[in-house]
């Protein structure tokens, strides 16, 4: 190849090459400033069903501002029924959201787990249909304002009512040392303590208005029957010499033997200041506990478990050792009291507050009447 031509190919390859820089120099300079000018980004899609979103949000911030305890329970026990509706079509989900809603008690992601569910099966008409019925059956079922702070158990209505729990939390240390040291749950020493109240309350009305309603306190009761919560004295004795009587079927062990011994040689006297200390009603409690540790016990040893009855253990409480004769199907009653014209048992009232969720920070309802070890 001559020199004529070997030049003609390097001016052509040198062209080639500065155009080629060139471009890409341009290129370089069009990114940057595409960059700078925020010409680069890609401009999103919106979801079709974003609309749905909108109205989900919207939706959850009208419940959130307008929520009260009447209306959370509402929406709980939609979301149940909707749940055993969701389980008819898809198990698998029903399965997790309800786990999930066990987990977190929040109804608001309960809901929001079903609107994600619904925007799947918004095309199923049968479904859809379901669920429609269940929402139109909560709008129409609307509570009157006269009845949002009802409470079902109608002598919890009343002022007495009010008065005596104010009263209890006052003992709520006094109570818990009793429940430590007997093994009797606290909200179980409480539901003997409340029969005996309410009957005081109402039978000595002069009383309730001049100085248990104004004070917030207990009444103790020094005749007949002694303390706040109402022993006699004949049931007390009973209850001392079952603590060391080793054949008696209420025995219930050497570790509590200890826990009524006299410190004088005047029992009698001592007993009574004991039981009626208006200011201290640790003994009131503490032998109300034994006396119904000793029965749940005497029925232990017949093989019959009543140990999570609280309406049976108040009755047999409030009758009397003679009357608790371990058998099938124990029977509630007791005492009758009368409020406001309606008779209770001493044992249904018992039963009622236990299982009423009342007084739930103060005396837990744990599940157990007894916590012995």
């Amino acid at each position: 190849m001559n020199l004529k031509i070997r030049n003609k190919y390097l001016k052509y390859s040198l062209y080639t090459l500065t155009i080629l820089f060139a471009i890409i120099g341009f290129v370089m300079v069009t990114v940057f400033f595409a960059v700078k000018l925020n010409l680069t980004k890609t401009k999103g899609g919106i979801d079709f069903n974003d609309r749905y979103f909108q109205e989900i949000s919207n939706k959850q911030c009208t419940v959130a501002s307008t929520d009260s305890v009447y209306n959370d329970v509402k929406r709980k026990v939609a979301f149940y029924q909707k749940i055993n509706i969701l389980n008819d079509y898809y198990p698998k989900n029903a399965e997790l959201m309800l786990n999930v809603f066990i987990k977190t008690g929040d109804i608001n992601v309960g809901e929001k787990m079903f609107d994600a569910i619904n925007l799947r099966l918004k095309n199923n008409t049968s479904y859809q249909e379901k669920l429609q019925s269940i929402d139109q059956n909560i709008k129409l079922n609307k509570l009157p304002d006269s009845l949002k702070k009802t409470n079902v158990f109608e002598w919890m209505n009343m002022e007495e009512w009010a008065t005596l729990k104010e009263a209890m939390a006052k003992d709520k240390k006094v109570i818990d040392s009793v429940a430590k040291v007997t093994g009797v749950s606290s909200r179980m020493i409480v539901s003997v303590l409340i029969g005996e109240q309410i009957r005081l309350f109402h039978s000595s009305r002069e009383a309730f208005k001049k100085w248990m309603q104004p004070l917030k306190i207990l009444t103790t009761e020094t005749k007949f029957s002694l303390g706040v919560t109402g022993i006699k004295e004949f049931t007390a004795i009973k209850t001392e010499n079952y603590l060391k009587d080793k054949n008696s079927p209420f025995y219930i062990g050497e570790q509590y033997e200890h826990l009524l011994v006299f410190q004088t040689t005047a029992t009698q006297s001592e007993r009574f200041n004991r039981l009626t200390d208006s200011k201290n009603h640790y003994y009131s409690y503490l032998y109300a506990a034994i006396s119904i540790l000793q029965i749940k016990t005497q029925w232990d040893k017949a093989g019959l478990d009543i140990s999570n009855r609280p309406e049976v253990l108040a009755t047999l409480f409030n009758l009397g050792y003679e009357v608790s004769k371990p058998h099938k199907d124990p029977s509630v009653g007791g005492s009758r009291i009368t409020i406001n014209n309606k008779v209770y048992t001493f044992g249904s009232l018992a039963y009622e507050f236990y299982y009423s969720g009342e007084l739930q920070k103060d005396f837990p309802l744990t599940g157990h009447v007894f916590n012995v070890n």
